[in-house]
């Protein structure tokens, strides 16, 4: 698994030996059950994760309905740094719907690195970079999109998604109905 993250670092960033040896030394690797409820919406959270293998549910309980947010797969930070940076209650639950392994890092650690190892804040930045820009297209599809067309969307860019998620966090997710949901599968399964 600390391949993994070595090789998703890489895409950004020319990694040496030492920074390789500080990342196995002071950025845990743990494996979640399905299941496992990683944080609860009202705790504050100390350490931001990285998916590494597995898929984690971001959600919020509104009215005693979970609102499904956002869904992380491999290679994606999950979203826990403002409860982290602002040492705030968490806005949402994460829960995993797979087992899934995550690299778990602290700020300090983090610190740590940026001293030790500048390239890292370039590394920091990008990753914001990307981040907020999905999570810009997320909105804004939730926004512009009709609930049939974000389920296109998803289908086109993230088709495993459908696989892997329950159909009512999909509809949650979506901002829809199971049933809803339902209907355009079956309107879109019969279609030439």
């Amino acid at each position: 698994m600390r391949n993994l993250l070595v090789q998703y670092i890489s895409k950004f960033i020319d990694l040496s030996q030492d920074e390789i040896d500080a990342m196995n030394q002071y950025i845990p690797i743990k494996t979640f059950k399905k299941g496992t409820v990683i944080i609860r919406e009202g705790e504050v959270c100390d350490v931001c994760y990285f998916n590494l293998k597995g898929l984690v549910r971001q959600y919020r309980t509104i009215e005693g309905e979970e609102k499904t947010t956002f869904f992380y797969t491999e290679e994606q930070p999950l979203n826990t740094i403002k409860s982290v940076m602002e040492k705030s209650p968490s806005l949402y639950s994460l829960s995993c719907l797979e087992d899934t392994t995550l690299a778990i890092g602290t700020t300090e650690v983090e610190q740590d690195f940026f001293e030790r190892f500048p390239q890292f804040e370039t590394l920091g930045r990008l990753l914001t970079e990307q981040n907020n820009g999905k999570l810009l297209e997320s909105f804004e599809n939730f926004k512009l999109q009709s609930p049939e067309e974000r389920y296109f969307d998803l289908l086109q860019k993230n088709p495993s998604l459908i696989q892997r998620v329950a159909q009512y966090h999909l509809a949650s997710y979506l901002g829809m109905t199971p049933e809803s949901l339902s209907r355009i599968r079956k309107r879109t399964a019969s279609k030439p």
